[in-house]
């Protein structure tokens, strides 16, 4: 065939195009394990860092064991059902019917009694966002936060996962005297809210901020049974 032919070169181009797709298909089989892996450790650094420890990714595996030992899945009458508590996925749960959906449950054996750690997922302004509560045994003191988000926008949006915007939650409540669950209001300037439900927000983060406030009252709220089932 001649090489200076359109044939040959369309021919010489499609096998160029299968070899480097079948390269990429393998790296990235090869690079899934790790990655996978990857995801794990730090999934687990989150939900350490919701009980105020901050661990390495060396020391995230081991510290986890050690101090989560318990963890499983309720369904949304507050009952305890089948299911990996780890590897269940909001995102696919949330689009299933409400008496269908799975909620993971972590606990955490502290100094200062035994906390309950849940799992959040909502939307911000760019992407989801989503995070870890933990409850004190009351299940209506917040011990500690961690958030996370996808694609917000820096110095803005994307505060929600620093510490200090995360340790404003801490010690505030979900519940009202009238044992209503209310959730915790992120507010904006010039929004009154009653101190112990309540976060400043985050200035001209103000979407992010309010998606966060109505993921913790829906996520929290998928877990009312239960946690009235512990509070009696």
């Amino acid at each position: 065939m001649d090489r200076n032919s359109n044939s040959y070169t369309f021919i010489y181009a499609a096998i160029m195009v299968i070899l480097v797709a079948a390269i990429l298909a393998s790296v990235a089989m090869a690079l899934r394990p790790m990655q996978r892996k990857n995801y794990e450790i730090e999934k687990k650094q989150n939900i350490l860092a919701s009980v105020n420890i901050q661990a390495s990714a060396t020391e995230a595996e081991e510290i986890f064991a050690e101090n989560i030992q318990n963890m499983y899945v309720v369904n949304s009458e507050g009952e305890k059902t089948d299911g990996d508590a780890f590897n269940i996925d909001l995102k696919k749960e949330s689009a299933k019917p409400l008496e269908e959906q799975r909620f993971p449950v972590f606990e955490f054996q502290a100094e200062s009694g035994l906390k309950y750690i849940f799992p959040l997922r909502g939307a911000g302004l760019w992407g989801p966002i989503w995070g870890f509560v933990a409850l004190n045994s009351d299940m209506n003191t917040i011990y500690g936060a961690n958030f996370d988000h996808q694609g917000e926008t820096p110095g803005l949006g994307a505060e929600i996962a620093t510490t200090w915007f995360e340790d404003r939650f801490k010690g505030k409540e979900i519940y009202n005297e009238a044992g209503e669950l209310v959730s915790i209001t992120v507010t904006k300037p010039g929004q009154e809210a009653p101190e112990e439900h309540s976060v400043d927000g985050i200035s001209g983060g103000t979407i992010t901020s309010k998606g966060l406030e109505q993921m913790l009252l829906d996520d929290l709220g998928n877990y009312q049974e239960f946690l009235t089932k512990k509070k009696s």
